[in-house]
C-alpha cells in the first residue's frame, strides 16, 4: 500500500522551464544545475533528540532541522515522513540528503553560509519542491511577545493564530499558539493528511507561544495543533485565534485572508456624533440562523437591512455569531471567539451584512459571551494538558449552571485574549456595539453556588475581583479604540456602577464597570408580571410598574423583551396577555406604547414586532406565514407591525422620547397612583422643555373625560400615538379633535385636560 504524502503546494512548470525560485514551492526541472560537490557525511543526532523529535515533544525543531554551520560546511537536516529521498537546490546547487531514517534526510554542503534554498521531495509518485520551513527566522517579533505576556496587546489576532504572509521574502502561512505547559506542538491539516510528524513548532521562551511559518501554505488549508500535554499523551486542537472555521459539526480552524472592500466610510465617520444615552437607541434583536432559515450572509443582507429600516429600528442585536459547535445553544456556547459562524458563510460574507445594515443606516450590536466557554475536547478545555483558560481548581472552574468551564480572569494572559476579542470584533468587522452575555455571574464568586462551594475574595467578599477588573480594562479599551461603540451589560443584580466610568469609585469602593448600558432586568420582569394579570387584579400590582422609576436613573438602561422571555415555556409576548384575542393583542399594543414612552432605551425580539403567538425556536425561526394575506387573521399580526413601525418612527422623531433618558429632569408623573383605574400618565421632556404626555390604560373599559393635569404653558394638545387606532387592530377610540387646557386644577397642577382613554390602549400627546 501506497503510503500518504503531502500534495504539491502549487502548481507545477511546463517541461523544459527556467530552473526553480527557491522562494517559491514550484517541482524542479532537469534545467537546474548540480552542485561541484556532493554533501558529506552528517553527524547523527542525539538520541534523545531524535526521539523527543520524532513523538512531538521537542521544544526546539529549528535547532535540529534546517541548515547550521558545522565544522567543514553546512549542515542541512530535513524530517520529511513518507519521503524516499530529499535532495537541497538552490541557483547553482543540487545536493542530495543522506537518509537517516524515520523521514529525517541529511547532510553536509560545502558552504560558508545559508543559500535561499528549497527542498525537492521525492514520494513514490510525485515530487515536490518547498522552501524548508527550517531555514526561517520566527515570524512573530519580541515586541508582540513581550505585549501579550504582559496582557497589552490589543490586537492579538495579528500575533497569534494563523495569518498569511510574505516573510523573509517567501510567502506562506505563519502558525503562532499559546501553550505554555505543551512538551511540544505540531501543526496538522489537509496540507500534510493530518500527520505532524514533519511540522513540529518551536517553543519561544518564557513567552509559552509556539511558531511555525510554512512557506507555499495560503487561504482556504484547514488545519489544527497537536499538543503533546505534560504527560507525554497527545491532543489536537482547534486554533483557539482562528479567524474562520470548518461548518460545524466539522471543526477545523481554516486559514484565512480578508478580501473585503468596506463601503461604510459615512457611517463610522459619524456613529459617534452623539453619545448613545442622548440619542434614539430601539434595537431588533435577531438570532441570524433563524430570521429566515436557510439564508446565507449575503443573502441576509438583501432583506434583512431593507425589513429593520422600513421597521424604523436604529439598531440590531445579534445574538452570538461567534463559532459555536452545539446550534442549541443559539451560539452562547463559543468555541472559535474570533470567528464567524462558517453556518452562514465565511467571515468576509459576514462583513459584507455588517457593511449593508450600515449603508442602510442601521447600527449593528452582537452578543458577546467572555462568561464561560464549553468542555469540547478539541476546544478550550485544559487546553494544553493543563488548566489554561480556567481557572486551576476544577470547582472555582465549573460554572454550575451551564455545565459549561469559566475563564480564569485573573491570568494575563486569558485577560489579553479576551480583551482584544472585544476590540477585534469593533476593529475587524465595524461592530458598534457589544452586548455583555451573562456579566452577574462573572462578578459574583458565589454566583449559583451553595455555601461552602466558594472561596472568599482576598477581603473576604463575594466579589470576583478579577473579573471586575477584566470588564473595567475592556470597557476602558474598546472605548479608547473604537469611537462611537457602545458596551451594553446583560447584569441582572444591583451591582453598583454598571454603567459608571471606571474611574468614579462608587460608595461599594469600585470603581465604575464602565459599560454605556444596561439591560434593565427588573422593569423587563415586574412589568411583564404586571400585564399578565388579568386587569381585575391589576390594581394590587400597580407598583409593579411604577417601581422602576425609583431607580431609573441609577444606570442607563435598556428595556429589553429578549429572546429569553420567549421560549422554555414563558411564551411569546402577545400569549402572555389574558382575555380573548382582541384583548391580548390590545394589551400587546398597549404594552409596547407604554415600553417606548418608558426613559431608556427599547430591544425587542424578532417575531414579536408582529404578534406571534408561539414561542420561538432555533429550528424554524418567526411565524412569517401570520403576514400572508391569504391568512384569514393576517390583519391582525399586520395591525401589531403597523404599531411597531409608527412607534419608531415617532420615537425617533421626537427628542422627549429619548433626549434626557439618564436626566431625572427629562421625566414626571401627571398621575403614578391610579391603581383603580389602571392608567399610568407621565410626561417626557427633552432638552429644550418640548412635553410628550404618555397614557395608558390597562382596564379593558373607556375611560370618557378622563382629567389630567397638565402644563398650563401649552395651551392645546393633539393626539399622535393611539394604539387603539384602526390601523393597528384597535377599535377606534380616538382623540381626533386637539385636547385644550382648562384652568382647572388636577393632579396638582393648576390646569388640565380632559381625554378619552381607549381600553388597553397607550396614547401619545404632544403640544398642538
Amino acid at each position: 500500500m501506497t503510503a500518504r504524502r503531502p500534495r504539491s503546494a502549487a502548481p507545477e512548470p511546463a517541461s523544459g522551464a527556467a530552473p526553480p525560485d527557491p522562494t517559491r514551492p514550484t517541482r524542479p526541472t532537469r534545467a537546474t544545475r548540480p552542485a561541484p560537490a556532493g554533501t558529506g557525511s552528517p553527524p547523527p543526532l542525539a538520541a534523545e533528540d531524535r526521539e523527543r523529535l520524532l513523538a512531538g515533544a521537542h521544544h526546539d525543531p529549528h535547532a535540529l532541522l534546517g541548515a547550521h554551520p558545522v565544522p567543514g560546511g553546512l549542515l542541512v537536516r530535513a524530517l520529511r515522513p513518507f519521503a524516499r529521498a530529499v535532495t537541497v537546490v538552490a541557483p547553482g546547487l543540487r545536493a542530495p540528503l543522506h537518509s537517516e531514517g524515520d523521514g529525517l534526510f541529511a547532510g553536509v554542503l560545502p558552504l560558508g553560509e545559508v543559500p535561499a534554498y528549497a527542498l525537492l521531495v521525492e514520494y513514490d509518485d510525485t515530487t515536490v519542491t518547498v522552501p524548508d520551513a527550517y531555514r526561517f527566522l520566527p515570524a512573530v517579533g519580541e515586541l508582540d511577545l513581550h505585549l501579550f505576556a504582559e496582557g497589552r496587546h490589543e490586537q492579538l489576532w495579528q500575533a497569534l493564530g494563523a495569518r498569511v504572509m510574505t516573510h523573509q521574502g517567501v510567502s506562506g502561512t505563519r502558525f503562532t499558539v499559546w501553550a505554555p505547559n505543551a512538551r511540544g506542538v505540531r501543526v496538522v491539516g489537509n496540507f500534510n493528511h493530518w500527520d505532524g510528524t514533519g511540522t513540529p513548532m518551536r517553543s519561544l521562551g518564557s513567552s509559552g507561544v509556539w511558531e511555525l511559518f510554512l512557506p507555499g501554505l495560503g487561504e482556504g488549508e484547514l488545519y489544527k495543533f497537536e499538543i503533546t500535554r505534560p504527560d507525554g499523551s497527545r491532543t489536537v486542537r482547534a486554533d483557539p485565534m482562528a479567524r474562520r472555521t470548518e461548518c460545524p459539526p466539522a471543526t477545523a480552524s481554516v486559514v484565512h485572508a480578508s478580501h473585503h472592500a468596506w463601503q461604510d466610510a459615512d457611517w463610522m465617520a459619524r456613529r459617534g456624533a452623539r453619545p448613545v444615552h442622548a440619542a434614539p437607541f430601539s434595537v431588533y434583536e435577531v438570532h441570524l440562523a433563524s430570521w429566515r432559515p436557510g439564508l446565507t450572509y449575503r443573502q441576509l443582507a438583501a432583506q434583512l437591512p431593507a425589513y429593520v429600516k422600513d421597521l424604523g429600528f436604529t439598531h440590531v442585536e445579534f445574538m452570538p455569531v461567534a463559532e459555536h459547535p452545539f446550534g442549541g445553544s443559539w451560539g452562547y456556547q463559543v468555541t472559535g471567539f474570533y470567528a464567524p459562524t462558517a453556518r452562514m458563510g465565511t467571515p468576509d460574507d459576514f462583513k459584507f451584512l455588517v457593511d449593508a445594515l450600515h449603508r442602510a443606516g442601521i447600527g449593528v450590536l452582537m452578543d458577546w459571551v467572555p462568561a464561560h466557554f464549553p468542555r469540547d475536547a478539541w476546544a478550550l478545555a485544559e487546553f494544553d494538558g493543563r488548566p489554561l483558560y480556567e481557572p486551576g481548581d476544577p470547582a472555582r472552574a465549573a460554572h454550575p449552571d451551564w455545565g459549561t468551564l469559566e475563564f480564569d480572569y485573573g491570568r494575563t494572559e486569558v485577560r489579553n485574549f479576551l480583551v482584544a476579542n472585544a476590540v477585534y470584533w469593533c476593529e475587524e468587522f465595524h461592530i458598534d456595539g457589544l452586548r455583555v452575555d451573562a456579566v452577574a455571574s462573572m462578578l459574583y464568586l458565589d454566583y449559583s453556588r451553595e455555601e461552602g462551594d466558594w472561596t472568599p475574595n482576598v477581603h473576604g467578599g463575594r466579589e470576583n475581583l478579577d473579573a471586575v477588573a477584566f470588564l473595567q480594562e475592556m470597557n476602558a479599551t474598546v472605548y479608547r479604540r473604537c469611537p462611537g461603540v457602545v458596551t451594553i451589560a446583560e447584569e441582572s443584580t444591583a451591582w453598583d456602577g454598571v454603567t459608571r466610568a471606571t474611574h468614579h469609585v462608587g460608595p461599594g469602593g469600585f470603581g465604575g464597570l464602565g459599560f454605556g448600558l444596561k439591560w434593565n432586568m427588573g422593569w423587563m420582569h415586574d412589568s411583564l408580571g404586571y400585564v399578565e394579570k388579568e386587569p381585575v387584579h391589576r390594581k394590587y400590582h400597580h407598583g409593579e410598574m411604577t417601581f422602576s422609576m425609583v431607580y431609573a436613573y441609577s444606570e442607563n438602561y435598556v428595556l429589553p423583551i429578549s429572546h429569553d422571555e420567549v421560549v422554555h415555556g414563558k411564551r411569546a409576548l402577545v400569549s402572555k396577555m389574558p382575555g380573548d384575542w382582541w384583548q391580548r393583542r390590545a394589551t400587546h399594543r398597549a404594552y409596547l406604547g407604554f415600553m417606548w414612552a418608558h426613559p431608556g432605551k427599547q430591544l425587542l425580539f424578532m417575531g414579536q414586532e408582529f404578534a406571534q403567538g408561539a414561542e420561538w425556536a432555533e429550528q424554524h425561526g418567526p411565524d412569517w406565514w401570520l403576514l400572508d394575506p391569504s391568512y384569514e387573521a393576517e390583519p391582525d399580526h399586520r395591525g401589531v407591525r403597523d404599531l411597531v413601525r409608527e412607534l419608531n418612527h415617532r420615537y425617533a422623531a421626537t427628542p422627549a422620547l429619548w433626549e434626557r433618558d439618564t436626566d431625572p429632569a427629562g421625566f414626571s408623573w401627571i398621575d403614578g397612583d391610579a391603581s383603580e383605574d389602571n392608567v399610568f400618565s407621565f410626561l417626557r421632556h427633552a432638552a429644550d422643555g418640548s412635553p410628550l404626555i404618555a397614557l395608558s390604560n390597562f382596564s379593558p373599559v373607556v375611560r370618557h373625560a378622563y382629567r389630567l393635569g397638565v402644563p398650563a404653558d401649552v395651551p392645546v394638545w393633539r393626539e399622535v400615538l393611539n394604539t387603539d387606532d384602526p390601523r393597528f387592530g384597535g377599535g377606534g377610540v380616538t382623540n381626533p379633535d386637539p385636547l385644550k387646557t382648562e384652568p382647572v386644577a388636577w393632579n396638582g397642577r393648576r390646569t388640565s385636560i380632559a381625554v378619552v382613554l381607549p381600553p388597553l390602549a397607550t396614547v401619545w400627546l404632544v403640544p398642538a
